[in-house]
Formats: C-alpha cells, sequence, structure tokens
C-alpha cells in the first residue's frame, strides 16, 4: 500500500503591526484601485467613498488586510506621484478611521508616497515593482512598517513584459533575487515576518514563467518569509483557460488553492468571499484548521 504523501511544510507566521497570523488564518488581501484604468473594471473606484465602502464590503467578506492602489500596473496615462497620493491618501485615512483593526497596504513603488501613506494609517507597502526605488524599503524601516519584496525580472514599472527570458531558469532568478530583497529589508530593522515575498505573476515574465512559480511554491517558501501570491484573474490564469479577465475566477481559485497547499500565506484578491472560503477549506484540509463544525456520523 502506498503510503500518503506528506503535507508540505506551513508557510512562516505573518506579523503586521500588532496582528500575528499562523498557519490556521491564512491572510486575504483585498484589492481597492483608487483608479479609472485598472485592468478589472469592478475593481476601480471614482471616488475616496466607494473606495472606503468597497473596502467595508471586503472586510464584511473576509479580509485581514486591504491593498489600496493609485496607479494602474500596466501601461496608461501618466500618473505623478502628487496625483497618486491625492488618490490614495484620503481612502488610507478614512478606512483607519471607519475600521481601525483592519490592516493597510499601499501599492506603490515610490518612497514619497509610502511615506505619506505610512503616516496616514498604512501598515504595509506593497512595492510591486522590486526596489525601482530604493529608499521605499528604507521608509518601511524607518516607519516601522511591513514591506513587500516583489520580482520584475529588471522590469521598470508601468511596463510590459516581451521575450522575456531566464538562461538559469525563472525558479532560480526569483528566489535569488527575492532573497536578496529580503536580506536588506531585514538588515534595516524590519522584522522577518513582516517581509513578505512576491514573485510577481505576470510582472517581467510569460505564462509559462508563472505557471513554473505555482508549482514551485514550496521553494519560495523555503526563504523562510511568508509568501504573497498575487495571482487574481492574471494574464496567466486567461492564456491557459482562453479566458477574458470577467470570467477567470475559477482558474485563479484553483491556483490559489494549489498555492496554499503548498505553504503560501498571503493572497492577493478581487473575490474576497470566494478567496477566503478556499483557503480556509485548503487550511482545513492540510490540518492547520479545524472543521467549524463536525457532526455527521457523530449525532
Amino acid at each position: 500500500m502506498t503510503p500518503p504523501a506528506a503535507v508540505p511544510p506551513a508557510g512562516a507566521v505573518v506579523r503586521l503591526r500588532d496582528r500575528t497570523f499562523g498557519a490556521d488564518r491564512p491572510v486575504v488581501m483585498a484589492i481597492v484601485n483608487r483608479t479609472p484604468d485598472s485592468f478589472y473594471a469592478p475593481a476601480r473606484y471614482g471616488s475616496g467613498s466607494a473606495a472606503a465602502d468597497a473596502v467595508a464590503r471586503a472586510a464584511d467578506d473576509g479580509a485581514d488586510l486591504v491593498d489600496i492602489g493609485g496607479i494602474r500596473a500596466g501601461r496608461g496615462p501618466r500618473v505623478d506621484a502628487a496625483q497618486e497620493a491625492a488618490r490614495v491618501l484620503p481612502v488610507i485615512e478614512l478606512v483607519r478611521e471607519r475600521h481601525p483593526d483592519l490592516l493597510i497596504s499601499v501599492d506603490t513603488w515610490r518612497a514619497d508616497v509610502a511615506r505619506a501613506a505610512g503616516r496616514a494609517g498604512a501598515d504595509l507597502i506593497n512595492d510591486t515593482w522590486a526596489g525601482h526605488d530604493p529608499r521605499l524599503v528604507e521608509v518601511a524601516a524607518e516607519l516601522g512598517l511591513g514591506v513587500v519584496c516583489s520580482h520584475t525580472g529588471g522590469a521598470r514599472p508601468r511596463s510590459d513584459p516581451f521575450r522575456v527570458e531566464y538562461p538559469g531558469g525563472v525558479l532560480d532568478d526569483v528566489t535569488a533575487t527575492l532573497a536578496a530583497s529580503a536580506a536588506r529589508a531585514v538588515a534595516l530593522g524590519i522584522d522577518p515576518a513582516s517581509v513578505l515575498v512576491d514573485p510577481t505573476h505576470d510582472f517581467g515574465k510569460n505564462t509559462w514563467h508563472s505557471l513554473e512559480l505555482v508549482r514551485r511554491t514550496e521553494a519560495l517558501v523555503a526563504l523562510g518569509h511568508p509568501v504573497l501570491m498575487a495571482l487574481s484573474r492574471k494574464d496567466f490564469v486567461g492564456e491557459s483557460l482562453d479566458l477574458p479577465v470577467d470570467e477567470r475566477l475559477e482558474g485563479t481559485l484553483a491556483a490559489t488553492a494549489v498555492a496554499a497547499w503548498l505553504g503560501a500565506r498571503v493572497f492577493r484578491t478581487h473575490d474576497v468571499r470566494a478567496t477566503r472560503r478556499t483557503l480556509d477549506m485548503v487550511a482545513t484540509l492540510r490540518g492547520d484548521l479545524a472543521p467549524a463544525r463536525a457532526v455527521r456520523g457523530l449525532a
């Protein structure tokens, strides 16, 4: 008889502000964009009050953390730092006032925006462009915030990949980059449990690269920091299934379940309720979380 496969190791503990998340509480990061042109239309909020209302819905649906962005990741009209800050800071202030226990992330690669966001109440800086502004991680350390270390293969902000190659393999490039970035953050004084590592699917990568990084989640977990997966409705899901962005939920949840089983800890999502339920089920299957109730065959 073949012995059962071992459950992969649980990912690292996540600690942000005064909250700690163990394996029994996978972290759901809700996406709220104060942009008119984000690739997924339902996540666009034209005013600060609309964005704050979206945050309230996300919290009700089970989000632990909300990621507020003021500029589209891909190509689009120029948005300077002042305009980006004007979009995100009022939302951060509203959320901190209305939801004092909810964790807040700001999605920016600009150190000046990050500093203003931290002073307004953000807990985490989500640097999706891999230290393009090297001062950003210094701001996180200065203000006592967490930081996301990402990988873009050297791509500049708001650029799209074209015939990207990793001669030594995408996994080796990603793990080496993330290990170095995380080490710098820790050396600056940031708690290792507040340093999230993100392989950054689609950024500087083709679909084959992104699929490989989901399969090899365990190698990312082995870096010893919480792994963040930003998989939601991305192009690698759409290309895998030949589906437009508004039909990519099931594919996203499948990738989410695989990455969670393999130890990823934080999931950035447009679909909070579905992601919360998927992650809780995976945690229960892994044995990290007890069933909410278990009466079948017992009563």
